[in-house]
């Protein structure tokens, strides 16, 4: 932690700031979670000690609601779950993720004391709860959380105060962080990470948070390396200079953002992009045809159809009902296109959406197509090396190959590397994986430029040996990375 400081972050209350000058693709801090718990959904399909996605787990014996990979995981996880394997066996079942963090993160407060590491800059006493500021709804949640946790929490347990615990779930609505598959792509969990906590929002931030697996692959513990969370420089940042991240996706309009940032961290944002409203009109814009815009009223009523029905796609996606998501994208599309511009949010969300869904059902030309849109979109409104252009380039490049257009999938597979070089650094397993696309795209390039005819007999001759598939259900890479802190729904 000797490259940043506490400091009163005016308007904002407690802040972090560089202490000395820090360049794109430097780790400012890492941080392991203080507790962190598997969503209640993927209980059975994640690993409760590396949160890793695997295929077969192993139940734990004594609970039987814990799962992992191994025996080598169940014993990396033991201390985590220790007390909450007991307490899940004398209450007769596993109360839900957000009691399950906080019993972890009391747990281990009691055992270690408040300063859990030595390089940990705050208490969880001292952070904010904002139960004061929540709406009334929230707090019958809380409340219920509250007493389900009193009955879940062990007799011969330390006791603590209602007002303790109340703040505790306070915190844990207000800061979790949402974890990370290994890949990065899909949230399956919850923590607490206490110096994060400190790192004030910005809707044009300075630096980007990333979950970061460590290795988890050995086979004696002695050898793993911790699950962390690694903040890092997006550009060169002054030393001094205010340490930011974004709260919530800057694809949104600025007025949106402010709702979303009220509702769900109680503050109102001032930042340069929220006060000029920066880029508001390049995402809501309508088309221009030979220099003639289109009417307001079209692009107004454009935009509220695509609205509308994207609710009902994110319905059929969800449901699995593919062929319904791309007939009602391409019935968007066809009436948005020619009414709204290519940067426009809405299009620019119909085109991904259809993307990820055909690659899935191996239309790749049709994919690779869409996915360059959005790309091109995504460079006119975010920051250069932020994760969702890296995630969505590095998409488009797979697609291209996938596609057989080997020049254009390379260029972007180079792109995509370059941009998760900074926002996820060399050790992450998505660039690691990123990099072997790379090498063989810069292969099958090299064959393409000697002989074009030889790379595409090659390529169709390897096609039909192989046997077709079905890829991995569509994903959005949008979803590993906004939002980055876990809300309460």
């Amino acid at each position: 932690m000797e490259t940043v400081a506490i400091f009163d972050s005016p308007g904002k209350g407690r802040g972090l700031k560089a202490t000395k000058e820090l360049w794109a693709g430097d780790v400012v801090f890492s941080e392991a979670s203080l507790a962190a718990v598997v969503f209640d959904s993927l209980a059975e399909r994640i690993c409760h000690s590396c949160f890793r996605s695997q295929p077969k787990l192993q139940r734990c014996g004594q609970c039987r609601f814990a799962h992992y990979c191994d025996r080598t995981c169940q014993r990396a996880g033991w201390a985590e779950h220790k007390d909450e394997c007991g307490a899940i066996k004398t209450y007769g079942k596993a109360p839900n993720e957000s009691v399950r963090l906080a019993a972890r993160i009391v747990w281990r407060l009691d055992k270690e004391g408040s300063l859990v590491t030595d390089t940990q800059m705050t208490t969880v006493e001292e952070l904010e709860d904002h139960i004061c500021d929540m709406p009334e709804d929230d707090l019958k949640e809380i409340k219920v959380d509250i007493h389900n946790f009193l009955d879940f929490w062990p007799r011969n347990s330390k006791q603590h105060t209602v007002d303790y615990i109340s703040h505790i779930f306070g915190v844990v609505n207000c800061n979790g962080f949402t974890v990370s598959d290994q890949k990065g792509l899909q949230a399956v969990g919850v923590g607490l990470f206490p110096n994060l906590c400190l790192v004030n929002h910005d809707c044009w931030p300075n630096c980007t948070v990333v979950l970061n697996h460590g290795n988890q692959s050995a086979v004696n513990t002695m050898f793993h390396t911790q699950r962390r969370i690694e903040l890092r420089a997006l550009g060169k940042i002054a030393e001094g200079e205010e340490l930011t991240v974004a709260y919530v996706d800057y694809l949104n309009v600025s007025e949106d953002r402010q709702r979303l940032l009220k509702a769900q961290y109680f503050f109102d944002c001032t930042c340069e992009h929220c006060k000029n409203r920066t880029k508001d009109d390049v995402k809501m814009a309508g088309r221009e045809v030979e220099g003639v815009k289109v009417p307001e009223e079209q692009v107004k009523e454009a935009s509220d159809y695509c609205f509308e029905t994207m609710e009902k796609i994110d319905k059929s996606r969800l449901s699995g009902d593919y062929h319904e998501v791309v007939t009602m994208c391409r019935d968007c599309i066809k009436r948005g296109e020619p009414v709204l511009a290519d940067t426009h949010i809405y299009l620019l969300k119909l085109w991904n959406t259809l993307s990820e869904v055909q690659a899935y059902l191996q239309f790749f030309d049709d994919a690779a197509d869409l996915a360059r849109k959005v790309v091109e979109g995504y460079n006119k409104i975010y920051h250069p090396n932020n994760a969702t252009l890296g995630l969505a380039t590095m998409r488009a490049g797979v697609s291209h190959w996938q596609a057989g257009l080997i020049e254009v999938g390379h260029g972007m597979v180079c792109k995509a590397y370059a941009i998760l070089m900074v926002t996820h650094g060399p050790t992450h397993p998505i660039t690691k994986d990123l990099e072997a696309m790379r090498m063989q795209t810069e292969m099958e390039f090299r064959m393409f430029k000697q002989n074009e005819y030889v790379y595409h007999s090659m390529r169709e001759a390897a096609l039909k040996n192989r046997p077709m598939t079905m890829m991995n259900e569509p994903i959005s890479v949008q979803d590993g990375i906004k939002n980055l802190f876990h809300r309460r729904k």
